[in-house]
C-alpha cells in the first residue's frame, strides 16, 4: 500500500511539473515571440526579466513548460511597456528569463 501511495504522489508531483499557470492578459494577446533576425527592422523600446517556478516539489519542471510560462509573462510585460514583439536574449536560469521588448507596427495616431 504504502508503494502505490508513493506511486500516485510521484504521478502527481510529475504531471504538476508539467503544466503551466499563467494567463495572457488582452493586451498580451496582441504581442508575438520573435526571433533576433526577424525584429531587424523594429525599434526596441526596453528589455524585461521575467521568471517562473523551476522546480515543483523538488522536481525539475519541463523545459517547455517553463519556456511558455515566461514567452507568456514576457508578452504581458512587454504589452505594459508599448511593445508588441518580444525575444528572448538569454537562457532560461533557475525559471528566470531577459527578454528585450520591440515595438514592430507603427503606431496608429487617434
Amino acid at each position: 500500500m504504502k508503494l502505490m501511495h508513493r506511486v500516485t504522489l510521484f504521478l502527481t508531483v510529475l504531471l504538476l511539473s508539467a503544466c503551466t499557470w499563467v494567463k495572457l492578459n488582452p493586451a498580451g494577446e496582441q504581442v508575438q515571440v520573435m526571433s533576433m533576425e526577424a525584429v531587424a527592422g523594429c525599434k526596441r523600446i526596453g528589455k524585461t526579466t521575467v521568471s517562473t517556478l523551476s522546480r515543483v516539489a523538488g522536481l525539475n519542471r519541463y523545459q517547455e513548460s517553463m519556456q511558455d510560462e515566461l514567452n507568456k509573462l514576457a508578452r504581458n510585460s512587454a504589452a505594459e511597456l508599448g511593445g508588441d514583439t518580444v525575444v528572448p536574449i538569454s537562457p532560461i536560469e533557475d525559471g528566470k528569463q531577459l527578454f528585450a521588448v520591440y515595438r514592430c507596427k507603427p503606431l496608429t495616431g487617434k
